[in-house]
């Protein structure tokens, strides 16, 4: 077995990222999960039975296992831990990474496409492999393995930067527009607020394919005057969308034009085939009435955009 840590490098970290998906949308029927809690789940590390590593690794990885992200309930997910240059005369690349899943039970994954993804979400690679050599994943695990990219399934010469990533590739057809939350938002929402959130962006109509669209969640006028949304930007597209600017006419009760501003939010990705929520706020002003009402209201995108 190898060696998967210089014991000259003291410094272990996790070079890649991960986007996990939801496990009914890779299983389906019985195999999907069924937990219907809201709680976070932090996987334990499980090492393959005819994996015999030094004992050096096996801290290694139980450190890095540590630094994952936890996971929401009924998820599966690939962290991505480092990529190696291959050993040989053709050149490829060894992803070395976690499969992690968040579900009650022992799973085993099947034959899966997977793909390569910079820091930018740009394919790099992509390759169709069985995962059943992975083994049995007891529940709630997290169990390293090693991915081998060979140079005719790569579309770079040359590794990536840090922030790179293994994704399932799953079939737009057998995917569903899942909620994707901010990472404050994860952390300082409730519970509860996000199983509705959830539950909100399953009873919608999926956008279409080349669509990004947007639903305006909540108006509030503020002690200072400013008024506040929140916004679920939805992309049915298959691309992680990157709104470096939003132009947004806000409208009142009455159908008039309440405010008209172009924002400029800060890392706002939009990934594919996934609502986001997020929040803008119109200064006071910006709002061109003195009397208005938004007990009713709407946002929207200008065409002229």
């Amino acid at each position: 077995m190898r060696n998967f840590f210089s014991k000259k490098n003291a410094d272990v970290k996790m070079e890649g990222s991960e986007t996990p998906v939801a496990s009914g949308d890779y299983f389906s029927g019985d195999a999907a999960g069924e937990d219907t809690t809201t709680a976070h789940v932090d996987t334990e590390l499980s090492i393959h039975p005819d994996w015999k590593l030094p004992q050096e690794d096996v801290y290694s990885f139980r450190f890095l296992n540590i630094e994952c992200d936890s996971l929401l309930p009924n998820q599966l997910s690939i962290a991505g831990i480092k990529l190696d240059d291959k050993d040989s005369e053709d050149w490829g690349l060894d992803a070395t990474v976690f499969f992690r899943h968040s579900m009650n039970k022992t799973i085993e994954l099947g034959e899966t496409t997977l793909a390569l993804l910079d820091q930018n979400d740009q394919v790099l690679g992509r390759k169709t492999l069985s995962l059943k050599e992975v083994g049995k994943l007891p529940p709630k695990s997290s169990r390293p393995w090693v991915i081998p990219f060979t140079k005719d399934e790569l579309n770079i010469e040359e590794k990536p930067e840090e922030g790179w990533k293994v994704v399932f590739q799953l079939k737009p057809s057998a995917r569903k527009h899942s909620l994707d939350l901010d990472e404050k938002w994860q952390k300082t929402l409730p519970s509860k607020d996000i199983q509705d959130l959830e539950s909100l962006v399953e009873r919608l109509d999926k956008p279409k394919a080349t669509e990004v669209n947007l639903l305006g969640l909540k108006a509030a006028k503020r002690d200072n005057g400013d008024i506040q949304l929140i916004i679920l930007i939805r992309n049915g597209s298959e691309k992680t969308v990157n709104l470096e600017k939003v132009p947004l006419v806000l409208e009142d009760a009455a159908g008039d034009e309440l405010a008209k501003a172009v924002f400029s939010p800060k890392d706002l990705k939009v990934k594919a085939n996934t609502s986001k929520p997020w929040v803008f706020i119109f200064p006071e002003k910006m709002i061109k009435k003195e009397e208005y009402s938004i007990d009713q209201w709407k946002v929207y995108m200008p065409k002229s955009s």
